[in-house]
């Protein structure tokens, strides 16, 4: 059984006793985090962007586990100079692993690294033993989300609500409406005053408007595929 374990803003790990792949660990200073990164397992790390509240510990926490970190090519050669195994995918390509592989597809927002290293920012197309997962990444509402799950029909996708730095809860539904997975999760939200959202509005007018079922965490909990 896949478990997708919401830690807190967008960093979820997913997992099935064997494997952990982590997304976005940004763990360190987020009043949300639901374990600390020293805590924390990972097989794979998988970053959307470089800005901090994603970024986070992947370094800290590459170099305790051996994980592996696939980002955009620039991070990824960022993040090779820290001496980790990075995979430098770019929009579009997909890196192959022993329990799926991984895809970059686009996402409207912006990227610097905290060490300045400015990149193109992406969603993530997660294939996990056959399960299909979409972390939207940070981004803004666009109509092309529609072709991410063209190919691959979407089990589940984490969709930011919070606004401000990303699409709000409005926009937020029209996402969920093109992405057109059978389960969503809310993320990047509530973790700091200017991206305070209602959750449980947005799972209303999501469920009433699209397909889609929305199931809300808090961090720490989690759903299974």
């Amino acid at each position: 059984m896949t478990e997708v374990r919401y830690l807190g803003h967008s960093a979820v790990a997913i997992a099935d006793g064997d494997t952990t792949v982590l997304v976005d660990p940004f763990l360190t200073g987020n009043p949300k985090a639901a374990i600390s990164a020293a805590d924390v397992h990972a097989t794979a790390i998988l970053l959307t962007h470089g800005h901090g509240d994603h970024y986070g510990d992947v370094v800290d926490i590459a170099k305790r586990t051996g994980a592996s970190v696939q980002a955009i090519t620039e991070i990824a050669d960022e993040l090779t100079g820290e001496g980790l195994n990075a995979i430098d995918t770019n929009l579009g390509g997909t890196a192959k692993y022993d329990w799926g592989w991984v895809k970059l597809v686009p996402a409207w927002h912006t990227s610097t690294t905290p060490k300045g290293q400015v990149s193109t920012p992406a969603g993530l197309l997660i294939n996990f033993k056959g399960s299909v997962i979409y972390h939207v990444g940070d981004t803004a509402l666009f109509s092309d989300l529609s072709l991410v799950g063209k190919r691959n029909p979407i089990d589940l996708a984490l969709v930011p609500i919070g606004g401000h730095y990303t699409m709000d809860r409005v926009d937020a539904v029209d996402a969920v409406e093109l992405i057109g997975a059978k389960t969503v999760i809310p993320i990047h939200y509530n973790t700091f005053p200017p991206i305070e959202t209602d959750a449980q509005q947005f799972k209303s007018d999501a469920e009433s408007a699209t397909r889609s079922e929305v199931v809300i965490l808090d961090p720490g909990q989690a759903y299974n595929l």
